[in-house]
């Protein structure tokens, strides 16, 4: 006999932003009498959440070859009905994902917001160049006319201190757990010994970044400038959906581009990353690039300001695919995208080549960027951050509901959008 009762959830956690997030919505979940599984797959991850947490915690200490099948296995054993994980570019993330997929599991992905502070993004099976985000402007005009508009709501409590501690102790922890964890290879390309010590630098340099970006503030005071926002070295965004290897390759490549079609009376202020360790020293770098390029008067170098306010000063943005770009547009900045990111709609985004950008960019269409965020804010974000233990517990009660609801509304409005135009699901550019 059918008792109408839904058959419990079993959540299965990977790896995690630094910090206790993570391990916070597992126990919330378990509150709520789901199942809450938990492999660690570094000493970073043990730390975030040991295995004498309470709930099931295990330690995967084998090879790269060999995890797929110990992950295929786990998800059977246990009956996983759901994935939790930070990121799903990450190799041990990307053979998991293709796994649970066969299975029939569900996927949620967490990620830095898209639109940004006070939010989160968590989105169904991807994220970013993954994501299945609808990205026609047709179809997103009419799939706004089914929600409801974006709430103003107060700012989230955030500091960059209680960012750059977690993730300074979660990778000392990946780097001395290697003798428990000796097959895990970070997906942070920099060695972290050196990672470490530009961190511990880059503290003992804070007075100097601070006198540095004051100068640079005052050399820019009214001048016309495009805002270059790195994104970090690591970053598998750059390398899984850019045309670019590297960050430093990225940077040569706008550079080169500006040095020979920007205005002469323009300047470039490339804007290092907050969380970037200082491994590279990008302020030499880029001045070196630019004096060889001929416009070492012409392009600055800044590690400090507020981002939202350099946008709104800006005559435009250049991205790769950070999250960033969302800042410039929601001040009506023009922004290029080099990469592929889920705001990089036509009639939001500059769309012809960034030669041209520095000429005459395109501005955001205003309504096409209010639809856009109506239906990414409905379907893809959640309140909430990670720099704070008040942001931590907003995005705790906003993503247990998430994950525990259907996301029917989001679909059926992007259905509804879809049949109102006759059409099918535009796919990814």
């Amino acid at each position: 006999m059918n008792t109408g009762r839904r058959p419990k959830r079993n959540f299965l956690f990977l790896q995690g932003p630094p910090g206790p997030f993570f391990r916070l919505l597992g126990a919330e979940l378990a509150y709520r009498r789901c199942g809450v599984h938990r492999i660690n797959l570094s000493g970073g991850d043990r730390y975030d959440w040991s295995p004498d947490s309470g709930e099931a915690v295990i330690d995967y200490r084998g090879r790269a070859k060999d995890w797929p099948l110990f992950f295929d296995a786990y998800v059977q054993d246990h009956a996983i009905t759901d994935v939790v994980l930070f990121g799903d570019c990450r190799p041990m993330h990307r053979s998991a994902l293709r796994l649970a997929q066969l299975r029939g599991v569900h996927i949620h992905v967490f990620e830095e917001g898209y639109i940004r502070p006070d939010w989160m993004t968590l989105e169904r099976d991807g994220v970013n160049g993954h994501s299945s985000f609808e990205r026609d402007p047709e179809v997103l005009f009419a799939a706004a006319r089914w929600l409801p508009d974006v709430p103003q709501l107060p700012a989230i409590t955030a500091t960059f201190r209680r960012r750059a501690r977690d993730s300074f102790w979660h990778y000392f922890n990946v780097f001395i757990g290697k003798w428990r964890f000796p097959f895990y290879r970070t997906h942070r390309q920099d060695r972290l010994v050196a990672e470490a010590l530009g961190w511990l630098l880059r503290f003992a340099r804070t007075g100097r970044r601070a006198r540095q970006a004051e100068e640079t503030m005052a050399a820019l005071k009214g001048q016309r400038y495009f805002l270059f926002p790195l994104q970090l070295s690591g970053d598998y965004q750059i390398r899984a959906h850019s045309p670019f290897a590297s960050m430093p390759m990225a940077v040569d490549y706008v550079m080169r581009s500006f040095a020979r079609h920007a205005p002469a009376d323009v300047v470039l202020l490339i804007k290092e990353h907050p969380l970037d360790s200082g491994f590279l020293n990008w302020r030499r770098h880029i001045a070196r690039r630019a004096r060889q390029l001929g416009v070492a008067d012409r392009v600055l170098h800044i590690d400090g300001g507020n981002l939202g306010e350099l946008s709104a000063q800006s005559s435009g943005m250049v991205c790769v695919n950070s999250t960033s770009g969302t800042l410039g547009l929601e001040v009506g900045s023009p922004v290029i995208v080099l990469g592929d990111a889920v705001y990089d709609v036509p009639g939001v985004t500059h769309q012809a080549s960034l030669d041209s950008f520095w000429q005459a960019p395109e501005l955001p269409d205003p309504a096409l960027y209010k639809a856009f965020k109506k239906v990414l804010h409905a379907r893809c974000l959640v309140r909430g951050g990670l720099a704070s233990e008040s942001a931590i517990h907003t995005l705790i009660a906003n993503s247990v509901e998430r994950l525990l609801a259907d996301d029917l509304g989001p679909r059926l409005a992007l259905q509804a959008g879809r049949q109102e135009l006759g059409t099918r699901p535009a796919s990814s550019r």
